[in-house]
Formats: structure tokens, sequence, C-alpha cells
């Protein structure tokens, strides 16, 4: 994992505050709200920051991630 910092918006992580929320620590439930919610220049980060192994493994065994977002990422991972 790289060490470039991001700052999480609220309304991607409305039940935390955003501050307190460690990449490395989250890494599954950063992935799932990004791939859920995320918009273009946190996906872009998302792919930069954690391994492509990862990623595809939160798509693979995620249970909160949508239904119609798990579908698209696991073409896109394919």
């Amino acid at each position: 994992m790289k060490t470039k910092k991001i700052s999480f918006r609220q309304s991607l992580f409305w039940d935390v505050d955003p501050k307190t929320i460690n990449p490395k620590k989250h890494a599954r439930y950063i992935i799932e709200r990004m791939l859920d919610f995320g918009n273009d220049k946190e996906i872009s980060w998302m792919w930069h920051y954690y391994p492509r192994a990862l990623i595809a493994d939160v798509v693979k065994k995620s249970r909160g991630l949508h239904v119609k977002s798990k579908a698209l990422w696991t073409l896109l991972l394919a």
C-alpha cells in the first residue's frame, strides 16, 4: 500500500467521523464504500492505494455491497 493521504468526504462516510478512518486498518470498509458511492477521484485513489487482489476480495466477500455495484465491479475485475 502506498502512503498518499486522502481526505474522505463526510457524505461517503456518514456514519463515522472521516478524520478517524485509517486507510490501512479500515481498508475493507473504505473499499466497500468507495465501490458503492465513490466519485471518480476516490475510485482512482482506491485503485492506486490498494492492491487489485484486495479490491477483488472485497467485491467477492462483501455482504454490504449493493447488488448492482457488486455485479458491475465483478465484471470490471474479471
